[in-house]
């Protein structure tokens, strides 16, 4: 029997797009004989919807597009995920289901019970779990169906779930197991993702078919890389990583085979990254139909990544680098920021600020009167920058590209309505240290960042001979102890436990807390690590920190 993995990039909300792109995958499906085709978890409608899911109207288009997709299904089954309401009076309204569709209608339906509501997901808040879990049977095969998280119950700890649906699913010894996902990326994942999945081959004895989303909605990015197992546990199909994918695969005798080669070679980190925000970044401007984007162009690291991403991403004709120099700025940062400009061909315009910024000054000297220059002018030439910048934005349909990175996220390190500013923060998930080695690999095959932008010592430049070693340690070290505080989710006394300076740890935390309503108001960032600021991390705006 052969089976067929269809890994497609979704538009939450979009069902004409979609449903065409669901048939168009099915009929490709039939050319080459497949008798099941599988989709991801939530391919109806999109992953996630969010409170969509609440809309009458959305979920009328749900079954609309499952009704247009089974009367598509002659000849072959197509199992896709889609919220199903529930007819039980009690209880929520939804269920998040795999459906199996076959010559025009449901045949079958696999509902979720274990709904996550760490990190990213809160699918409690929607849905209704599932507490039956039973097998169905297609060609002589039993097949054992999941969503996502019921094949999860022994991930990394991040979940407490009272039941175990392969528990109940094994009990059957099913012939195959077929789980549809939309499992986020993060740099550190696949490699348990595989262990995960390995696991329960390993204790169904037989071999798995796991078909994840592709594609990016605002902050959460997909990476694919949907898998088929054979009895063993070896790894015999993966489809493409941050690309849209099609495969099919043989069932035969309790195994799959397949023609497809595996991707043996492990990812470089790094590499993950760069094509995970390459993703993003392309996504969250088709998807929301914007075209061209703006940002302002320094001369340091992170504003160079930033325009090398975009225009990467969004071709070099579509992005706009804004040089902004102060009377502060060093004749080296405006020829960094002008030899980035010629490698990566983008357009730029050069704006002075001395005049503008002079001008709020001016305009505030009598209240200021007899009070010492301090952070407020350096924050008078940050929130210069961003209203031009948003003013060329309103005026030239250009979208503000935000260019702060994880650490002086972390830390407040950034000027709010300043160079916090922007419409999606492009490298805030990606701390300065491993900002350094983004820009090395952007350079593996010539020089696109300049050599003196990653050599020099960073500074934002807005007071003379500033560096940013006068306000925060150096990057190497904070950034080891942030990622203890913020991914590893552990205390003060656990930090210093593990050899670092008790007096440096709790300087760094206090900044961290303190900083908590900055990044409440800081535009949506793209997620690669396990634990991002945004959705994935939800601290109260005011308590009080230990």
């Amino acid at each position: 029997m052969k089976i067929a993995l269809a890994q497609l990039n979704y538009h939450i909300g979009n069902f004409s797009s979609n449903t065409a792109k669901i048939i168009a995958a099915i009929e490709k499906a039939k050319t080459q004989q497949a008798e099941i085709i599988v989709f991801s978890e939530l391919a109806i409608g999109g992953y996630p919807a969010k409170d969509l899911l609440h809309n009458a109207s959305f979920l009328y288009h749900c079954q609309e597009a499952i009704t247009k997709i089974a009367n598509a299904c002659h000849d072959i089954l197509c199992i896709i995920g889609a919220p199903i309401p529930n007819t039980d009076p009690e209880g929520k309204k939804l269920y998040n289901a795999a459906v199996c569709l076959e010559n025009g209608k449901v045949t079958h339906m696999s509902k979720k019970g274990l709904l996550p509501t760490y990190d990213v997901f809160d699918e409690y808040r929607y849905f209704e779990p599932n507490r039956n879990f039973e097998c169905f049977t297609y060609k002589n095969t039993k097949i054992a169906l999941t969503v996502c998280e019921d094949l999860w119950d022994d991930d990394e700890g991040n979940n407490s779930y009272v039941g175990d649906p392969m528990i109940e699913l094994r009990q059957e010894n099913p012939d195959l197991l077929i789980n549809i996902a939309a499992s986020p990326f993060s740099y550190t994942h696949f490699q348990n993702r595989v262990a995960v999945l390995q696991s329960h081959v390993t204790k169904a004895k037989c071999p798995l078919i796991y078909v994840n989303q592709v594609g990016a909605h605002m902050d959460i990015i997909f990476d694919g890389r949907s898998l088929a197992f054979d009895q063993n546990g070896n790894i015999c199909c993966e489809l493409k990583k941050f690309e849209e994918d099609f495969q099919v695969v043989e069932y035969s005798n309790h195994t799959i085979l397949s023609d497809a080669v595996p991707i043996i070679v492990a990812d470089q980190e790094i590499a993950l990254i760069h094509d995970a925000l390459l993703l993003g970044l392309r996504d969250y401007f088709y998807k929301s139909g914007f075209k061209k984007a703006v940002l302002g162009l320094s001369g340091g690291l992170d504003s160079a990544l930033v325009a090398a991403l975009a225009c990467e991403a969004l071709g070099s004709e579509n992005v706009l680098a804004i040089l902004l120099p102060s009377i502060y700025s060093s004749d080296h940062s405006i020829q960094d920021a002008l030899d980035l400009v010629k490698n990566t061909k983008c357009k730029h315009q050069i704006i002075p600020i001395k005049d503008v910024a002079q001008a709020f000054e001016s305009t505030l000297a009598p209240l200021f009167e007899g009070l010492q220059a301090d952070i407020t002018e350096e924050n008078i030439q940050a929130r210069t920058r961003s209203t031009l910048l948003m003013a060329i934005s309103n005026k030239l349909g250009y979208i503000v590209l935000n260019t702060s990175n994880k650490s002086e996220a972390a830390v407040g390190y950034g000027t709010l309505y300043g160079d916090m500013a922007g419409s999606i923060s492009v490298i805030g998930d990606v701390y300065k240290s491993k900002a350094y080695e983004l820009a090395r690999y952007i350079n593996r095959n010539g020089e696109i960042i300049p050599v003196n932008t990653i050599e020099k010592a960073p500074s934002a430049e807005l007071r003379p001979d500033q560096k940013d070693s006068d306000s925060l340690p150096p990057y190497d070290l904070l950034d080891q102890v942030l990622f203890q505080y913020i991914e590893k989710e552990q205390s003060k006394e656990q930090i210093v436990a593990l050899g670092f300076d008790e007096t440096l740890v709790q300087r760094i935390v206090k900044l961290v807390n303190n900083a908590e309503f900055k990044r409440f108001q800081a535009p949506p960032i793209l997620r690669v690590s396990p634990k991002a600021f945004g959705s994935g991390r939800s601290m109260p705006l005011v308590a009080f920190y230990a």
